[in-house]
């Protein structure tokens, strides 16, 4: 005799929730050790911090990439760059970066997968910005050799397989007067999309605030987006200068 079993839709409420709780199940059972960030960014991150093994789409915000790799290198983790020519030490020190924990490949080249992958071989942070598109292959052995080590990758633009993609929009800067004045902080909203959560987190923070530093904005309150947010580019590489 064979046992009839009749499925019934679950309401959309009902599937949310059971997958959110199969998230904290999942995230107990794996306890993959993760890397610190800045507590703000720390509340929007699945698992509370940049997860071992992993990779990140980044919004091609400077000073959001900055601000991911301050924590880890203050804390003992060395962090390399690829791809990215104009990023200043200058900048990088003003937002908590610890020079003596930053190596910079500023033209890796048409190779730089491979130099991405060299690199993630031995340093527990690596950021990159594509150059080209990365075939399937490269991308499955670039996965796993992250895994295998347990680095992590940010990567500024769309990028598959992505753990979570942040996003940024709505930039203020203060500062500017009547036509005069110089820039002193930008106010902006951070979204970070999760594959392991139907529901995007955001909040309004500072970056850079009026000290170049991060900082949150309501005492770093994380709201829930309606909509999805699209990367976009932001005008996080505006330096402080003059307008007039």
């Amino acid at each position: 005799m064979k046992a009839i079993v009749r499925h019934q839709a679950m309401p959309s409420a009902d599937v949310h929730e059971l997958r959110a709780r199969l998230e904290r199940v999942q995230g107990r059972r794996m306890e993959a050790p993760v890397l610190p960030t800045h507590p703000v960014l720390a509340d929007l991150l699945p698992g509370g911090g940049l997860r071992a093994g992993s990779m990140y789409s980044l919004a091609p915000s400077t000073s959001l990439l900055l601000a991911l790799l301050a924590r880890p290198t203050q804390e003992g983790s060395w962090c390399g760059v690829v791809g990215m020519p104009e990023l200043g030490a200058e900048a990088a020190e003003h937002l908590g970066v610890d020079l003596s924990r930053l190596v910079l490949v500023p033209d890796p080249g048409p190779r730089w997968v491979a130099v991405t992958a060299t690199i993630a071989e031995v340093l527990p942070v690596v950021a990159v910005r594509p150059s080209g598109r990365i075939a399937d292959g490269e991308l499955s052995r670039l996965a796993a050799r992250l895994r295998d080590r347990g680095s992590v990758l940010l990567v500024q633009g769309v990028w598959p397989q992505a753990e979570a993609a942040l996003s940024v929009s709505d930039a203020e800067w203060t500062g500017v007067g009547d036509g005069h004045g110089y820039l002193a902080g930008r106010t902006l909203t951070v979204t970070v999309h999760s594959r392991r959560s139907p529901v995007p987190r955001r909040a309004r923070l500072q970056l850079p605030d009026i000290g170049g530093r991060l900082a949150p904005v309501e005492h770093g309150r994380v709201e829930r987006a309606p909509v999805p947010v699209e990367l976009a580019p932001d005008f996080a590489d505006i330096p402080a200068r003059a307008v007039s």
